[in-house]
């Protein structure tokens, strides 16, 4: 029944005006529509919502973009091509800046030619006053637009008019988003267009007026993740319907290849090995038009563009590099050359992860593994990017261990084990901010908004209570902060909340959108030119004529002057390379699960010709299993040495750095309980290392008591310094709620000061409003997202279920190995941190 009902609403269809006008067009073009386009065609023209899912350039764009279209042209069938300022009809949110340029592009072709009348405009901070005040005067009928531009215009006066005419919300690359406080804005802003269109629908028909009732229509488009149906729910929840999942029955064909070390170290350690094969790649760049050479940081994508044409010089003027703190235009320069083919390669980071269509490239390389495997699809995917074209991805190891992960990785893409992004719940300070920016424009009646909030997936489970604390927040600083009369933003007039402070409504519309990342200062020379952006914990640590990397260039730092760091090129030959917070990516749950099945095939000996990676890595598994043991899966390994440094003891659950950091901590508070006794920690994706000045009393007697999940919460507030990371933390969230003020532009407000400002508010809600909402979120977010504490009590649980082994090496192991570099490399050079660790592996070698 369901079958014959889908073939009528596609014969429907095919019937209508506007399918045949894109049927011609794209058989004019030598184009055919696959069935998950002419599936969201159906849908979009009977104003039905959904999820559209198909692989990376099988042509998920057109599938909203030209549903929308059709929808216009069957509603307009006589004057569909003259018919101009339209209003607002379809409304793009895109999660990156790099994407819309390229989308508008897409867009533009189509509609000229269609020969239609309509106009395609961007909005986002990019964007030029006289393009915002034109936008204002006449809304293009479709704005590609980021979350943040978003709830600038509904911090508009009179915004309701804006929206008036639309009929359908696309959210591209909805996986990129969900999971993110920048998801929860998308999803704030939808219930309000939402209820605003309720809104129009309820007006016209108590004036008892002939209207055509009118229903918006939201479209996600996703890459494929773990919990392709909750992130429909969450997109779905402003409209409380259930949505429509449209899959692409599209097989995306993905070549991997790893490029095999001809040298394997048998005591690895992270950050040397990848650079040392770069003449590896130098064919590869060479026999392709175009390639992407992903790195997992900034920091290191530096390091790689400089050594590249270092050892081929050939190299200058056709490669180029791109990362988010390399300044807009030199950025839009690279993607614009890549457009044209025009570069033979790009160092790039995530700043070229998502949509963007680059038809010339034919390969992607990615340097040290992305740890996840949504991650690795979406940069295979940026190769290829058409339908039916394969996508080619070289994966280069930066330590011979990553070949694992290489051979995990495989197995996870064959068996489709794609991670899952968990939606937020419950930010009140996003909350806050929202209702802020709803009052600096037309104000918001609590009653409506609130059943608003309530409809969306992140709030749903929001109290009357927790709704009327945020308003009192709001309208009188709540308990702790009634006497200060900045916290009394919000004034209640005949039933609606407005901002009417004139100094307090600017200050809102400085930081719409703010979501919390670190501290960012310009890079200028002296003399003019802008070079980008980098992190001020980094520029705190340099003295003037320290070199340091940035966009290539090797850079003399000079003076901080106005929150921009001053600098003058140098012809230094060694320089420091910029490290960015943002570069920690953990291993993910399905990697670390795989990987532990991976390591079960290497000791059982099931495996084939076709596992290059663990073929490699034969001579470091049997030295690793002569000096110690390989764990299988239902297996944790835990190693006792002793070193002139002290005693170790070092563990492998094989489940990311973050859950192994909680892990460390806890044990140790753990074990502090039988002994007294101090330790230094050190981890990485694989493994951890407790190092004491005395033997370490982790035995068969009590072992798995301490790796229990028995009083799993209280432990780790005592063990990990629990109230240091929710300072931090309350920080961030003070500032997106608006509790801090960071300041006009070019008088920013240093890191030192908004901590200070954020520690002495901490103290205050702690002590006389300890069941503020915003200080029970930040203590939550530390256990979520920090020490992810549902992955680690499922670690305990499986532990607990397994076979602990101890082993006694008398020197370190090939597993052990990098570990311990890591210990030692904060407190070494470059240089002398390599020197040390030749000695190291020469030593071990002896043995």
């Amino acid at each position: 029944m369901k079958q014959a009902q889908r073939i009528s609403q596609k014969n429907n269809l095919k019937k209508s005006l506007g399918y045949q006008v894109i049927e011609q067009w794209l058989m004019a073009t030598n184009k055919h529509p696959f069935l998950f386009q002419q599936q969201t065609w159906v849908a979009i023209s009977e104003q039905k919502s959904g999820l559209v899912n198909a692989p990376t350039g099988s042509g998920k764009t057109y599938s909203v973009f030209l549903g929308a279209i059709i929808q216009f042209i069957n509603q307009h069938p006589k004057d569909y091509h003259t018919e101009k300022n339209n209003g607002l009809q379809l409304l793009w949110i895109t999660p990156l800046r790099a994407l819309a340029k390229d989308i508008a592009r897409a867009m533009d072709t189509a509609i000229s030619a269609l020969g239609m009348a309509w106009e395609v405009g961007i909005r986002n901070g990019d964007t030029s006053t006289n393009e915002r005040a034109k936008q204002k005067r006449q809304m293009p009928e479709i704005l590609i637009i980021t979350p943040e531009s978003l709830h600038l215009l509904l911090a508009q006066k009179n915004y309701p008019k804006t929206f008036k005419t639309l009929q359908t919300i696309a959210v591209d690359e909805w996986h990129e988003l969900l999971g993110s406080k920048r998801g929860v804005q998308v999803e704030l802003a939808m219930s309000r267009l939402v209820g605003l269109q309720l809104q129009y629908n309820t007006a016209n028909a108590n004036n008892k007026t002939t209207f055509t009732q009118k229903k918006i229509s939201i479209w996600g488009i996703s890459a494929t993740i773990g919990n392709l149906e909750e992130a429909m729910e969450v997109l779905m929840a402003p409209l409380q319907t259930k949505g429509n999942l449209i899959k692409a029955a599209i097989k995306k064909k993905i070549s991997i290849a790893s490029i095999i070390p001809t040298e394997m170290e048998k005591y690895p350690w992270s950050g040397h090995l990848g650079i040392k094969m770069a003449d590896q790649i130098l064919p590869i760049l060479h026999q392709h038009h175009t390639t992407l050479v992903f790195i997992n940081t900034r920091g290191m994508s530096e390091v790689w563009y400089q050594h590249l044409l270092n050892i081929d010089p050939s190299l200058a003027g056709a490669i180029a590099l791109h990362h988010g703190s390399i300044e807009p235009k030199l950025r839009l320069w690279v993607e614009d050359a890549l457009h044209t083919g025009t570069l033979l390669a790009v160092v790039c980071t995530s700043s070229l992860d998502l949509g963007v269509d680059f038809r010339p490239v034919e390969t992607v390389i990615q340097v040290g593994y992305p740890k996840g495997v949504a991650r690795f699809l979406q940069r295979a995917g940026r190769s290829g990017h058409q339908p039916n074209a394969e996508s080619k991805i070289w994966f280069l190891p930066t330590h011979s261990l990553e070949l694992l992960e290489a051979a995990a990785l495989k197995e996870s893409m064959e068996q489709m084990l794609i991670e899952s992004r968990m939606p937020f719940t419950l930010c009140f300070d996003v909350l806050l901010q929202y209702l802020c920016t709803l009052a600096i424009s037309e104000g918001f009646d609590s009653e409506v908004t609130f059943e608003e909030v309530k409809n969306t997936f992140c709030y749903k489970e929001i109290t009357r209570e927790e709704w009327n604390q945020l308003l009192q927040f709001l309208t009188n600083g709540g308990k702790a902060l009634q006497q200060y009369d900045d916290f009394k933003k919000v004034e209640i007039i005949d039933g609606i909340y407005k901002i009417n402070n004139k100094r307090l409504a600017m200050r809102h519309r400085m930081h719409i959108g703010t979501i919390v990342s670190d501290a960012m200062m310009k890079v200028k020379f002296i003399g003019g030119g802008f070079l980008g952006v980098i992190e001020e914990w980094f520029i705190s640590r340099l003295q003037p004529g320290d070199v340091f990397t940035l966009a290539g260039k090797n850079l003399e730092f000079v003076v901080i002057k106005d929150m921009t760091v001053l600098v003058k090129k140098s012809t230094a030959k060694k320089s420091i390379v910029p490290s960015w917070m943002g570069g920690r990516m953990p291993l993910s749950s399905n990697l670390g699960k795989m990987l532990r099945k991976k390591l079960t095939d290497a000791a059982e000996g099931n495996f084939g010709h076709k596992d290059i990676e663990i073929l490699a890595l034969q001579p470091l598994l049997n030295l690793q299993q002569e000096l110690s043991h390989i764990p299988l899966s239902n297996e944790l390994l835990i190693e006792h040495i002793e070193t002139k440094d002290g005693f170790h003891v070092f563990i492998y659950p094989f489940e990311g750095r973050l859950v192994h950091e909680a892990m460390a901590a806890l044990l140790a508070f753990r074990i502090s309980n039988i002994t007294p006794i101090s330790f230094s920690v050190a981890m990485n994706d694989y493994g951890f290392e407790l190092l004491s000045d005395q033997p370490i009393p982790i035995d068969d007697t009590n072992v798995y008591q301490l790796f229990s999940e028995h009083n799993l919460l209280n432990d780790i507030q005592k063990a990990v310094n629990a109230t240091e990371m929710t300072k931090r933390k309350f920080r961030d969230i003070a500032v997106i709620g608006g509790l801090i003020f960071q300041g006009m532009p070019g008088e920013t407000v240093k890191q030192k000061h908004l901590q200070s400002s954020a520690s002495l508010l901490y103290r205050v809600f702690s002590e006389y409003d300890p069941n503020n909402l915003l200080l029970l979120q930040a203590f939550n977010e530390v256990l979520d997202q920090q020490m992810e504490e549902a992955r680690l009590r499922s670690m305990l649980q499986r532990i607990q279920q397994s076979k602990i082994v101890i082993r006694f090496p008398k020197q370190l192991t090939p597993f052990c190995f990098p570990i311990k570099v890591d210990s030692i490399r904060e407190n070494l050079s470059s240089e002398k941190l390599e020197d040390r660790i030749k000695k190291m592996q020469q030593q071990l070698s002896k043995k």
